[in-house]
């Protein structure tokens, strides 16, 4: 699908990627790609290489490291997150300091968030929900995004967020549609999914939310407030999970993965744990409405086929 050419409106000056997980990588090769001056931030000094994008290792809890980062930043691009299960001890203080980073700068933050702040709703997800998520991790998730648009309202500096729902893609791996559910669908075995697989359900393709937090950083008029993310159109759990059964040219079956299946594999692996009070997103139609955004810019997501075939064909050079 074609999208039009940013290179015009991409800001002078560093584009700092906080981060350097599927998100941060995608962003700093999109960014690479419209010449931008891209550099990544991690504590390895690791992410994607690539001509045009810098990699430096610092810290960002340390004060005299944050300011020399900010020399010469137009656009901060906060993706780092702390480990799932990590998120109400270290998440807090990890936006403190990337928020403090782009006030010393003088640059726009954006924000990746997902859509945790929001409570159980009957219909479609839309920005101006109230943030009153019941769970631990959406109530880390409300507080953040709550804080992000008062650094802004406070004139502390310019920021934006960019929500998007359970994300795909290549290098994708933690996701419920990451490491459990690709390599089985390439196997042609069944796959094991959270909740009704026949419940309706948003996903959002990695490339995708990379060129709308970029869009969003190079739009003034997008700043101040959230925005979803252009999203694949929502289908069910197994209408996707048949759709990447035929990309991959294999068959298999849908199967529901049982909530005492997930307590006993979370008591090993804490992530998984983390998953379990977010389930009720997957129980019944989960439907994130990002017509906002592509009524004010214009950009349409990737057709679900197409980000099938290239998600399945990164898996496959990746076993």
């Amino acid at each position: 699908m074609e999208q039009r050419d940013d290179r015009s409106e991409v800001a002078d000056g560093v584009h700092l990627v906080l981060g350097a997980g599927p998100v941060g990588r995608a962003v700093a090769e999109h960014l690479a790609g419209l010449d931008a001056k891209v550099r990544v931030v991690t504590r390895s000094g690791g992410g994607p290489d690539g001509p045009g994008i810098e990699r430096v290792a610092a810290d960002l809890a340390d004060p005299e490291q944050r300011e020399r980062l900010a020399s010469g930043v137009a656009v901060v691009y906060a993706c780092a997150q702390p480990e799932y299960h990590r998120w109400p001890e270290e998440f807090p203080a990890l936006q403190d300091a990337m928020l403090g980073l782009a006030t010393a700068a003088d640059a726009v933050y954006v924000a990746m968030e997902n859509t945790y702040m929001y409570p159980p709703t009957a219909g479609p997800l839309i920005e101006d929900l109230p943030y009153t998520a019941t769970t631990r991790k959406g109530h880390v998730r409300a507080v953040l995004a709550q804080q992000v648009l008062e650094a802004h309202e406070q004139g502390r500096v310019r920021t934006v967020s960019g929500r998007a729902s359970d994300f795909f893609g290549p290098q994708v791996t933690g996701s419920s549609v990451g490491d459990r559910f690709f390599p089985p669908i390439l196997a042609g075995k069944s796959v094991s999914v959270l909740g009704d697989p026949g419940a309706l359900h948003t996903y959002t393709y990695v490339p995708d939310i990379a060129r709308g937090l970029v869009r969003l950083g190079a739009e003034p008029a997008a700043w101040g407030r959230a925005w979803h993310l252009p999203s694949v159109p929502a289908v069910s759990t197994r209408a996707f999970a048949e759709a990447a059964y035929a990309a991959a040219g294999t068959i298999g079956r849908v199967k529901t993965v049982p909530v005492l299946a997930l307590r006993a594999l979370g008591l090993v692996v804490p992530p998984v744990r983390e998953m379990i009070e977010m389930r009720y997103e997957f129980e019944s139609d989960f439907v994130v409405d990002d017509s906002a955004y592509r009524t004010a810019f214009g950009d349409e997501p990737t057709p679900l086929a197409d980000a099938l075939a290239a998600t399945v064909a990164w898996y496959r050079a990746h076993p």
